[in-house]
C-alpha cells in the first residue's frame, strides 16, 4: 500500500496506525464505508464486503482494533452477518495501554428489535453486544434481547442518536467507529454527529439502485477536509475530517 496524498510514501502497519490515531480527549465518531466509483455502497450480492479489496479489509480491521465501540444499524448487522469483534494480537498491548477492552463491543441501533437473540452477535464471545432501541420496541422482544445483551432505551418512536452517542461516551467509549449502513450514517450526518469519514473507492462501476454511502433525506452540505489518500491495486482509501472539527 502506498500514500499518494499529501506526500507520496510506502505505508507499513506502524505508519497506518499513526495515520488513523484518534484525537486526544473528548468523543470522536469516525465512519468507515466502501463504495464503487459511482457511489454504490453494496456489491452485486447486496453486501458491502463484495466491494472491499485486501487493502481495504486491512484498514477495516485496523480501524476496529483502534476503536472503543463499533456502531452499526440493525439492517447492516443482519445483511453483513455481524458477529462479535475478534481479538487482534498485534494490537493487544496498545489497547491495554489505552485502557481499552481486548475487543470493542458492537452497538446495534434497532428501533423494532428485529434481532435474533440466538444469533452470533449474542453468542457470549467477546464484549457483550449493546443494543440501542426505543420505548415503542415490543416488550417481548426487548425482554429476549435484554437476556443476552446490554439494552439501552433511547427515544420513544426512534432511537435518539445524539443521546446514544452521549450514552456510549458516558461509558468511556469515546473512540467510536460507525460501519453504517447508509441510512444510519445519513441520520448521524444530518444530526452533526459524524466527525470523520474513512471512505474507500473500489475501481468498479455498479449502476442500478444500490444505496449510496449516505441514504435518506438530503442533509445540509457538510464541508470536509481531505487528510490522506492511500492506493492499493487501484483502490483509493481516503480519510476526511469535518472541516469544523479541524484545529
Amino acid at each position: 500500500m502506498r500514500r499518494i496524498f499529501p506526500t507520496p510514501a510506502t505505508v507499513d502497519d506502524a505508519a497506518l496506525v499513526a495515520a488513523y490515531e484518534y484525537p486526544v480527549g473528548g468523543r470522536w465518531l469516525r465512519a468507515n464505508m466502501v463504495a464503487s466509483l459511482d457511489g454504490a455502497a453494496q456489491g452485486s450480492d447486496g453486501r458491502s464486503g463484495t466491494l472491499a479489496s485486501p487493502g481495504d479489509k486491512h484498514v477495516f480491521q485496523l480501524l476496529r482494533a483502534m476503536a472503543d465501540v463499533i456502531l452499526v444499524g440493525a439492517g447492516t448487522a443482519r445483511t453483513e452477518r455481524y458477529g462479535p469483534a475478534l481479538p487482534w494480537p498485534d494490537h493487544a498491548a496498545r489497547r491495554k495501554a489505552l485502557r481499552q477492552s481486548p475487543t470493542p463491543p458492537i452497538a446495534v441501533v434497532s428501533g423494532r428489535l428485529a434481532l435474533d437473540p440466538g444469533g452470533p452477535l449474542f453468542s457470549g464471545v467477546g464484549e457483550p453486544t449493546i443494543v440501542l432501541t426505543t420505548e415503542r420496541a415490543p416488550a417481548v422482544r426487548r425482554a429476549r434481547i435484554a437476556a443476552v445483551a446490554d439494552v439501552l432505551v433511547l427515544g420513544e418512536h426512534q432511537v435518539d442518536l445524539a443521546s446514544a452517542v452521549t450514552a456510549l461516551a458516558g461509558r468511556g467509549l469515546t473512540r467510536m467507529l460507525c460501519e453504517g449502513g447508509p441510512l444510519l450514517l445519513g441520520k448521524l450526518v444530518a444530526e452533526g454527529l459524524v466527525d470523520e469519514l474513512c471512505l474507500t473507492f473500489a475501481p468498479v462501476l455498479r449502476g442500478g439502485s444500490a444505496s449510496r454511502v449516505l441514504n435518506g433525506p438530503p442533509v445540509p452540505d457538510v464541508a470536509m477536509h481531505l487528510v490522506h489518500i492511500l492506493e492499493e491495486d487501484g483502490n483509493l482509501i481516503t480519510r476526511w475530517i469535518r472541516s469544523s472539527r479541524m484545529d
